[in-house]
């Protein structure tokens, strides 16, 4: 008498083979992160000197500016991100409210590089105001696209593929901003106009990819979309309070590693994004501050492709620590950097950019695998909560920062320029700082990120076998009560 086969259930499920996205769902999908490339670059590079060069306010009141803007940004993100788990409609929820957000997005934009005819004290409440609404619209578009990331694929190469895409075009957005900049301040003698001229058209060139993105990619929870097992499904679990989520999510340590490492690459880029004007200007004598921050900019979207290669290889945290060590080596060289040395300058700002594409491409890529193991370990899947607690770190760090290199510019004695006025010669200790926080300070936050990425726990066999686990249970062959955390503990 033969031996029965072994039904279909006892047979463990082999890993699910996600399904390779196309191109043009990548190339839309990569479009989204255009806007945000262009308004933060220009942001990043141009606000603080605006504020001060341009519109005249003390370098004390324009990083209270940035202060004030930065922490509600940071306030907004969870809620935000809270909200769009929780969105049903017919366009998805993720897609309604990048469809909704688009156009505010643009306009509190270009408003930010208005002068009104009023006075500082006025003048600083407009750059509030407008500055916290623009912040708003921004978190309404980019936050809900970030978490679109995981519904797309759960491929661990795919990701890293697809956010290169992403910042393709992020820093792509971020090149074109320079370009347009580099091209304005020459045919345009007027510093005011000059702004208004920039802000208008990246303004538009910001909206217009957004809405691609929408029509381009698939939201899973759009009316009458059917999802696939690779993409995401809505947890049949009751959803449980935000603050329980909150304590879950950060009892899972890979995630509190990922917004380490993210929040020093980042606090170490936008610190030095911030000062490099004054940085190549003052210290420097040059002119412009765009054609250096072109060379960045350029060699960090070449070497996404070039990382994401070599990630594929060795994995994401061997990349990092190869682009990590060649930007710490940029950060001290500019420290150090005689006046008159302008080539070696820009060698150092091509090592910089081998840096700032880690910092682009790495944390994202690692992100998606924390949240398949708060999957595995809870049962259900809180995209939005992970992604905005990832930005909400980042932007309060980073509000703290930029606020500290205002005031520090402040307290050093730091000349602001008058409207139509020549650039004034600053005083010593004015320009001692300015060296201080393009060099050593950015430094420190380098070497911290690569403590936390020495230690970040999830490599490429424990994302299988996460995914292994999670295929199980979805299967049936795991029958654990999920709501009591069992899975894979990674200490």
């Amino acid at each position: 008498m033969s031996n029965p086969a072994p039904s279909e259930s006892s047979v463990p499920p082999k890993p699910a083979q996600p399904e390779k996205l196309n191109l043009s769902t990548k190339m839309a999908y990569g479009a989204g992160d255009m806007g945000a490339g262009i308004t933060a670059t220009l942001l990043a590079f141009s606000f603080l000197i605006f504020l001060t060069n341009v519109a005249g306010l003390s370098p004390g009141l324009a990083s209270t500016v940035l202060l004030i803007g930065k922490i509600w940004d940071a306030i907004n993100d969870p809620i935000v991100g809270l909200l769009s788990d929780r969105t049903r409609f017919r366009w998805g929820r993720r897609h309604t409210w990048m469809i909704l957000s688009g156009i505010p997005f643009g306009v509190f934009f270009f408003l930010q590089w208005v002068v009104p005819p009023i006075n500082q004290s006025a003048l600083f409440w407009y750059y509030v105001i407008v500055s916290i609404l623009f912040n708003m619209a921004f978190t309404g578009v980019n936050l809900p696209y970030t978490a679109l990331t995981p519904e797309l694929t759960q491929d661990y190469n795919e990701r890293t593929s697809l956010n290169s895409f992403r910042f393709a075009f992020s820093i792509g957005g971020s090149i074109l901003s320079l370009a347009l900049g580099q091209f304005i301040f020459k045919a345009i003698p007027n510093d005011q106009t000059q702004y208004l001229v920039l802000g208008l058209i990246c303004t538009i060139l910001s909206v217009l990819p957004a809405y691609w993105c929408v029509w381009g990619t698939t939201d899973p929870t759009a009316a009458g979309e059917r999802r696939s097992q690779q993409t995401v499904e809505e947890s049949n679990e009751t959803e449980i309070p935000f603050l329980e989520q909150l304590k879950i999510a950060f009892r899972n340590r890979p995630f509190l590693y990922v917004i380490g490492i993210y929040l020093f690459s980042w606090l170490a880029f936008q610190l030095t994004a911030a000062i490099i004007p004054y940085y190549l200007v003052n210290w420097m004598g040059q002119e412009s501050y765009f054609t250096a921050a072109l060379v960045v900019q350029c060699v960090a979207l070449v070497m996404l492709f070039v990382w994401n290669l070599v990630s594929q290889r060795v994995g994401k945290r061997a990349v990092y620590f190869m682009g990590m060590s060649a930007w710490i080596v940029a950060q001290g060289g500019l420290f150090f950097l005689p006046r008159d040395q302008v080539g070696l300058m820009y060698l150092l700002f091509v090592m910089a950019g081998f840096g700032i594409a880690i910092a682009y491409l790495i944390p994202w890529s690692m992100l998606p695998d924390v949240i398949e193991l708060d999957e595995l370990n809870t049962g259900q899947r809180r995209e939005g909560i992970f992604y905005s607690f990832m930005v909400l770190l980042q932007k309060m760090g980073l509000a703290l920062g930029l606020f500290l290199v205002g005031q520090a510019l402040d307290f050093s004695g730091f000349l602001s320029s008058e409207p139509g006025q020549p650039i004034p010669e600053q005083p010593a200790s004015a320009l001692l700082a300015i060296r201080l926080v393009v060099g050593p300070l950015p430094t420190v936050f380098l070497l911290c990120g690569l403590i936390l990425a020495y230690f970040y726990p999830i490599t490429r066999e424990i994302h299988a076998e996460i995914l292994l686990q999670l295929q199980e249970r979805k299967s049936g062959i795991d029958d654990t009560d999920t709501s009591t955390n069992e899975g894979l503990e990674l200490e």
